[in-house]
């Protein structure tokens, strides 16, 4: 694996990326934003209160800049970039996460990979802090 060099915009001091896309989760939403046929989008990640265990992950694409987010332009090799934004309140509680993309005839889908998640439910769609 190699360290690849990720922008990040914020309106307050410089910090570290709050959430990192795989190389198969950036292909995959690459796809879908290209798909979307517009060039004013970004993959937003966010964390809102609900679910069983208390907090729950959204991923959804958005145009809007609100005060505070945290943008991220993630590279990827031969593909151009991923734009990402992050919420204000998000950034503590996905601090270091990951996020990937499983596609087999088992599953398909996004996944997180929290280090600051607690614990979760049965279900795998909310966790704790």
């Amino acid at each position: 694996m190699t360290s690849t060099e990720i922008s990040i915009t914020t309106a307050d001091t410089a910090v570290g990326a709050p959430v990192v896309l795989s190389e198969a989760a950036a292909l995959k939403v690459r796809e879908l934003l290209d798909g979307e046929g517009r060039d004013d989008l970004r993959l937003r990640v966010a964390v809102q209160p609900g679910g069983c265990a208390g907090m729950q992950y959204q991923l959804f694409f958005d145009e809007r800049a609100l005060d505070g987010d945290v943008t991220i332009d993630q590279p990827i090799e031969g593909a151009g970039t991923v734009p990402l934004v992050v919420d204000r309140a998000s950034v503590p509680l996905l601090a270091g996460a990951t996020i990937s993309y499983t596609d087999t005839i088992e599953k398909q889908g996004f996944e997180i990979d929290n280090p600051n998640a607690g614990g979760g439910c049965a279900c795998g769609n909310s966790f704790c802090g």
